[in-house]
């Protein structure tokens, strides 16, 4: 089962300095058939102006991953980690007992992210911060593993719960294969670009809710950048 969400269908708000679109029920928009898909409770598709950014605010429990499409993010959190993640990297916050984060768009140009959380298969514990480049060559024409809770996807950023975060880049034309357990709950949004996956076409920044499949065949109808979360 394919659902596509078509990205005018999604909620949203305009505040000036953050143009946000979410794709499950989020602070003021609320969607009682859209709370989360399996583990995955929050998929953010954020703008933020130049100069602008998320003052300091509190989180625990869960698994924030944020993916930067254009621009930077620069973190900052009160157990003194600072960082700047850059387009095609990614960066994760495990919550657990409890954290306080900013996170700013400091440079001249707008900043897109998205920001997913996923709900962790263990409560509490000392809260972490962490980023990694993944260069868009290494991913060219398969999906490559961007945050894990799984020990054997040493390369990945590690978080607290039972999926995956996966990044591809296709060119036109290209196809590529995940091997899904059809008990699992998938979603996948092209950041760019347009794809069809086991039929189903979706433009960029759709999202497609996945489950009882099998495989999915992903083929790129121009050249596309996608993200896909794995969850239980």
């Amino acid at each position: 089962m394919i659902e596509r969400r078509q990205f005018d269908s999604l909620g949203g708000a305009d505040h000036g300095w953050l143009k946000a679109r979410h794709h499950f029920s989020f602070a003021g928009y609320h969607d009682p058939s859209r709370m989360n898909w399996g583990a995955l409770r929050v998929w953010n598709d954020d703008e933020i102006a130049p100069n602008s950014g998320f003052p300091p605010h509190p989180h625990a429990d869960m698994e924030i991953i944020t993916y930067v499409r254009d621009g930077a993010i620069t973190h900052q959190d009160s157990l003194g980690n600072k960082g700047r993640t850059v387009a095609g990297d990614v960066q994760v916050m495990s919550a657990g007992s409890g954290v306080r984060h900013a996170e700013y768009n400091l440079e001249p140009e707008t900043t897109r992210i998205f920001q997913i959380w996923i709900e962790p298969t263990r409560y509490g514990g000392a809260p972490s911060w962490g980023a990694k480049p993944f260069p868009k060559g290494d991913r060219s024409g398969r999906f490559v593993t961007l945050a894990s809770g799984y020990e054997d996807d040493g390369e990945a950023l590690p978080i607290r719960t039972d999926a995956r975060v996966l990044g591809a880049t296709l060119k036109a034309g290209e196809t590529t294969e995940y091997a899904l357990d059809p008990s699992r709950h998938a979603y996948l949004v092209p950041a760019a670009g347009r794809v069809e996956v086991n039929g189903v076409s979706l433009e960029a920044r759709d999202g497609a809710a996945i489950t009882d499949e099998g495989v999915l065949r992903i083929t790129a109808l121009e050249d596309s950048e996608l993200v896909l979360v794995d969850a239980a």
